[in-house]
C-alpha cells in the first residue's frame, strides 16, 4: 500500500477526516523526510507504513481526545522532524505554530519542508529551559505538545512554564505512562499543573500502545522553574 492509502485507513475512525489537499501535503512530507534522512538523522522509521502510522497518525491522535481552540498559540517542544507540530498544522492551519529544538540541522529540514508545504511556523533553536525563562514566551501559549523521550517529571519542567493559565500540556507517551504519571505528581503540582486525563489507545496496523497525558495549567509556575539543565537532570522534581 502507498503511504497515502495507509494514512487514510489508519485515520478512518478519527474525528478528523483528511482532505485531498491535506493528503497531498502528507505525501510531500513523507518524500522530503526520506530524502533528508539520508543526509541527517531525523528518524529511524522511514517505511511508508511506519511513517503513516507511528508519525502521522500518532501525531493526529491528539485531535481525538483534546479540543484545540481556534487560532490557538501552540508550541512543540523537541519537535525533531516536526512531530507532532507540523502534522497538526497541516490539518489545523488556523493554529499559530512555534517549533522548538536544540539542533540547527533539524531546522534546515523543517524550513525546506514548510516552504514545500506552504505553511508557516516560528522557529526557536535552543534549549527549552533557557527559552522557558524568556518573559516574552513564558506563560504565553494555549497549548504545548511534546513527543520528547524525557520522563514526564522532567518534561513537565521543560513544558509547563510556557503555558498560560487554563492552557494545556499534552505529552505523547507509550505504554509506561501510568508509571510516569505516578512518579510525576509532585512535579506537576509544583509547576502549577493538574492532571486532567491520560488517554490510552492502540495505534492501527499494530502500531503499539500510546498514551496522551493531558495536564492543565491552574497556577503560575514559580519563577525559579525551569532550572538549568544540569540541575534538572541531577535533581529531578
Amino acid at each position: 500500500m502507498q503511504m497515502r492509502d495507509i494514512l487514510i485507513s489508519a485515520t478512518a475512525d478519527y474525528k478528523i477526516q483528511l482532505t485531498e489537499k491535506q493528503l497531498s501535503k502528507f505525501e510531500i512530507y513523507y518524500k522530503l523526510l526520506k530524502e533528508w534522512n539520508e543526509k541527517i538523522n531525523l528518524t529511524a522509521i522511514t517505511d511508508a507504513e511506519g511513517v503513516a502510522v507511528k508519525h502521522f497518525a500518532d501525531s493526529l491522535s491528539v485531535l481525538n481526545y483534546c479540543d484545540i481552540p481556534q487560532n490557538a498559540k501552540v508550541l512543540d517542544i523537541g519537535t525533531g522532524a516536526g512531530f507532532p507540530g507540523v502534522v497538526l498544522k497541516i490539518v489545523r492551519p488556523d493554529i499559530e505554530l512555534h517549533l522548538l529544538d536544540s539542533l540547527k540541522k533539524r531546522f534546515l529540514f523543517l524550513n525546506a519542508l514548510l516552504t514545500e508545504l506552504d505553511i508557516d511556523a516560528e522557529f526557536l533553536q535552543g534549549r527549552a529551559e533557557e527559552y522557558g525563562q524568556d518573559l516574552d514566551l513564558r506563560e504565553s501559549f494555549d497549548l504545548v505538545v511534546s513527543r520528547a523521550v524525557a520522563q514526564l517529571n522532567t518534561l513537565s519542567e521543560y513544558c509547563l512554564p510556557f503555558i498560560k493559565l487554563s492552557g494545556k500540556f499534552i505529552a505523547f507517551k507509550g505504554s509506561s505512562a501510568d508509571e510516569e504519571i505516578s512518579s510525576s505528581k509532585k512535579a506537576i503540582q509544583i509547576l502549577g499543573g493538574k492532571l486532567i486525563n491520560a488517554n490510552t489507545f492502540e495505534l492501527p496496523f499494530n502500531g503499539g500502545c500510546r498514551s496522551l497525558v493531558e495536564i492543565e495549567k491552574i497556577h503560575p509556575t514559580p519563577d525559579k522553574y525551569p532550572r538549568n539543565n544540569g540541575r534538572i537532570k541531577a535533581k529531578p522534581l
